[in-house]
């Protein structure tokens, strides 16, 4: 029997307090706090619109060699490690797929997502394709890939090797667990430790672009209000202030 371990997931408080911050901000501001590159390069929003927040559930392809993946794994399902990795969801769950950049191997499919969906995952991201995607773009999952493809993965040279592991997908490190911000600008990685102060910075990030973005709408320097200058910043602390005494 395959031997596969469960996720350390995250608090829910995290989940939600990180689902309005979009993967713009989110990429930016882990930047500043010392993650240089978070953004997971190659995989792109198939479904525009969506965004999604949640931990990862992690698989890695390997390259396929005879003597380890066996051409009989349609008569034997519960050899397909791909599916191991599917059997581990929880409601709020993105699968994120290491597979090798392949554009002619079908990861999952209309029935395997099927299942995903129905155990209540939120989202795909593969650095890789899917197949099936007339079907799969139906199931509401939020679905970030290099591609699509008519292909199933053993057509090709890659084969599921190890599910919830570190893995790379798109050259970016993903530790099972993470947590993935996920919509149309692409997919970043957000390291646990780092998702209360990631949370921190970002809702005061967006609280000066959106007083900013103001002032700029309505004819204000560049150069004062993007960044936020010392010359403007008394402007937003009225703002503010503003701001908060109208909320309460």
């Amino acid at each position: 029997m395959i031997q596969t371990q469960d996720i350390e997931r995250p608090p829910k408080g995290l989940i939600e307090s990180l689902s309005d911050i979009s993967s713009a901000t989110a990429a930016g501001e882990l930047h500043r706090l010392g993650i240089r590159d978070p953004y997971i390069l190659g995989p792109v929003s198939r479904l525009q619109g969506r965004s999604v927040v949640g931990p990862a559930l992690t698989l890695q392809f390997m390259p396929k060699r005879e003597d380890l993946q066996g051409s009989d794994e349609h008569q034997e399902p519960e050899q397909q490690l791909h599916r191991h990795a599917l059997y581990h969801t929880q409601p709020g769950d993105i699968v994120v797929v290491d597979a090798r950049a392949d554009m002619s191997s079908g990861v999952f499919g209309d029935m395997m997502l099927t299942y995903f969906s129905g155990r209540g995952g939120a989202g795909v991201v593969v650095d890789g394709c899917v197949r099936d995607y007339p079907r799969v773009k139906k199931l509401g999952l939020g679905l970030w890939t290099r591609g699509v493809t008519p292909n199933f993965h053993t057509q090709t040279n890659i084969f599921p090797f190890a599910v919830n592991v570190p893995i790379a997908c798109g050259n970016t490190l993903v530790m099972p667990g993470d947590i993935l911000v996920a919509d149309d600008d692409g997919a970043v990685v957000v390291p646990i430790k780092l998702a209360p102060e990631l949370i921190k910075e970002a809702t005061e990030h967006a609280r000066w672009e959106d007083f900013s973005r103001q002032k700029l709408l309505e004819g204000g320097d560049l150069r004062k209000y993007y960044p936020l200058t010392d010359a403007g910043r008394g402007e937003y602390e009225a703002w503010r202030e503003e701001q908060e005494d109208g909320a309460g």
